[in-house]
């Protein structure tokens, strides 16, 4: 399992318009030029972030801006925001096992409480990493 380019994307993106706020007007094409993703691309994780109450977006060229404080936005408020997870599961269980199989009669009794324990340890850790500290070591590189 690999969670998709669109959450590094939205960190980035976020850790961009905080970093460039005073300098420039942080447009699609000023993140894309960033990134090296298209900007329709940009535009969509925008969107997304936007909708989570993340980021504000000012119409034409406007820019974007952050509309939280960095230490009140996690890895997993971003996760959340940008990743397709239905019914917020992380796992997808196959539809139909066999239930004529043994395996398949009991995949589920044996799994589910399993799955749903990493699912907790994985948001759990998300959940303690804030784009402060993201922008703190950022602060350090440059």
């Amino acid at each position: 399992m690999q969670i998709s380019s669109r959450f590094t994307l939205a960190v980035h993106i976020i850790a961009c318009i905080d970093t460039f706020k005073d300098e420039y007007k942080v447009t699609s094409d000023f993140l894309a030029g960033s990134t090296n993703v298209n900007p329709v691309i940009i535009r969509r994780i925008l969107g997304q972030l936007k909708a989570a109450g993340l980021v504000e977006i000012t119409r034409g060229s406007g820019g974007a801006a952050i509309a939280r404080p960095l230490d009140q936005i996690s890895f997993l408020d971003i996760y959340r925001a940008v990743e397709c997870i239905e019914n917020g599961e992380l796992f997808h269980f196959h539809e139909n096992p066999n239930k004529e199989c043994p395996v398949g009669r009991n995949i589920h009794l044996v799994m589910d409480d399993r799955l749903h324990r990493v699912q907790c340890a994985m948001e759990k850790e998300l959940s303690s990493i804030t784009l402060e500290d993201v922008q703190k070591d950022i602060k350090k590189v440059l």
